[in-house]
């Protein structure tokens, strides 16, 4: 499934009031239950990957968690990162608002959470929105090796280029920018393919979502259509 931004995988006490989800509308599509098997945060569009069945479900589950699933997502930050590089920093579990934390979260080491990064294009737009007359931006592919939740938006925030469109780790100045400049308000992160073996035929499966609609006018008026399609 290409799941587009806004939308939630499953219903969540994170968010009453949302009556659309992606296990609905897929169930409904194809009229049977399905089973998601990783996750994709609600301000995030790509490839979200599901089951048919509970023991598959497990299998692929499985394969997230011994870290053989390949994912190559595309983000567009503010600033120019380097052109290549790793970001290996250990991250603690995050809780959202709602969810319950055990007695001993507080004292729980971080956990190990690797990224690599490729910047895939830059651009310099004529405004001031912090110090500078002018606001750097770049276009980066990117490769989580480990599934921690908002693994990649809290990487890209410790390295001091903060994906645009994120609210929670993001800057509101350079949100609002794009907002302007681009009628685009979404977290501008897209899972845009997915390399794993089915768990069952052994054969090799690569998925594949183009950028949606909304992330893809960004690009283009940025002049990053080819740069994203490499």
């Amino acid at each position: 499934m290409h799941k587009p931004s806004g939308l939630l995988v499953h219903r969540s006490v994170l968010d009453v009031h949302e009556e659309r989800f992606a296990v609905q509308i897929l169930r409904d599509q194809i009229g049977r239950h399905v089973h998601p098997v990783h996750r994709l945060d609600k301000g995030t569009s790509g490839v979200l990957l599901f089951a048919l069945d509970r023991e598959t479900a497990a299998l692929v589950s499985a394969a997230f968690e011994q870290q053989a699933v390949r994912k190559t997502y595309l983000a567009v930050v503010r600033g120019h990162p380097p052109l290549e590089g790793v970001i290996d920093h250990p991250l603690t579990r995050r809780f959202d608002d709602a969810e319950r934390r055990p007695d001993t979260a507080a004292n729980a080491p971080a956990q190990d959470a690797v990224t690599r990064f490729h910047r895939l294009a830059t651009t310099e737009l004529p405004y001031q929105v912090d110090r500078y007359p002018t606001s750097r931006y770049a276009l980066v592919e990117l490769a989580p090796e480990t599934g921690r939740r908002h693994q990649i938006r809290r990487h890209l925030k410790h390295i001091s280029h903060p994906i645009i469109g994120d609210a929670t780790f993001g800057k509101g100045r350079h949100n609002r920018l794009f907002a302007k400049l681009f009628g685009v308000s979404r977290l501008l992160l897209a899972c845009t393919r997915m390399q794993l073996v089915h768990p069952h035929t052994g054969a090799p499966l690569d998925l594949n979502a183009p950028p949606a609609d909304d992330f893809a006018h960004v690009l283009a008026a940025l002049g990053w259509t080819q740069a994203a399609a490499r």
